[in-house]
């Protein structure tokens, strides 16, 4: 694995931060990681983390090797937020984008866990985020399906093996997973997405020689927006938008 040199953004939930990782997922360094405080996530604060911490590693703008940004499921307006400052921060310092699913990230978290792994976070609204994923032989992770946005009832219902239930969701989740005993679930809610984690994850979709666009990059939702729901609704009712 190169030692990719990576500046990276996660503003996905409440608790946002920025990052400078050096290398993958099992070779990587966090030269420094600044958290946001919990809920005050917006562009001007994270904006402002940016710079110091660069000063801070004595890392220039030409040092960096790619942007990478943690691209959802999460918070929309937080998605938004850290999509445009990351696009904003490759183009000027001329460097590739990587966009870094925010499940996958914090799947990361989890080296080689021996059971199935599900990842949740909360998406409002009664329902979570989720997605699961295995380990293989050299402890790297790998998801085994699609993004799901349903009820904590409905994921529950979907566990029928060993599994770490991983992530700020899964609290959330923890009354009907406690149905679950025969498959033996573990409930861990203290682990957040972190912004040193999509870093490491970037450098291994660099290594592989894929970057995304920077203009073509966009915020992962799974779900519609209250916007967007509210077109639809209007539509199958034969009104005018």
């Amino acid at each position: 694995m190169a030692g990719f040199l990576i500046l990276a953004i996660e503003t996905a939930t409440g608790c946002g931060s920025v990052a400078l990782t050096r290398g993958g997922l099992a070779d990587g360094r966090v030269l420094a990681e600044y958290t946001l405080q919990p809920e005050v996530v917006h562009s001007r604060r994270l904006l402002g983390l940016i710079e110091p911490l660069m000063t801070a590693t004595g890392t220039a703008w030409a040092d960096l090797e790619a942007v990478a940004v943690s691209q959802g499921p999460g918070s929309f307006t937080g998605l938004r937020i850290g999509m445009a400052a990351a696009k904003g921060v490759a183009l000027a310092a001329g460097r590739p984008l990587v966009g870094v699913p925010t499940l996958d990230a914090l799947a990361a978290q989890a080296w080689g866990v021996d059971r199935q792994l599900c990842c949740v976070l909360d998406a409002r609204k009664g329902q979570v985020y989720a997605a699961f994923y295995r380990c293989d032989a050299t402890g790297y992770r790998h998801r085994t399906g699609d993004f799901l946005v349903l009820s904590p009832e409905a994921l529950a219902a979907r566990i029928t093996e060993p599994t770490l239930v991983l992530g700020p969701g899964a609290a959330i989740c923890a009354p009907w997973l406690a149905d679950c005993a025969e498959a033996r679930v573990a409930v861990c809610a203290a682990l957040h997405p972190r912004a040193a984690l999509v870093g490491f994850c970037a450098a291994e979709v660099l290594a592989a020689g894929a970057t995304d666009g920077s203009a073509d990059l966009a915020p992962l939702y799974v779900r519609a927006s209250e916007a967007e729901l509210g077109l639809g609704a209007k539509r199958s009712q034969g009104e005018q938008p």
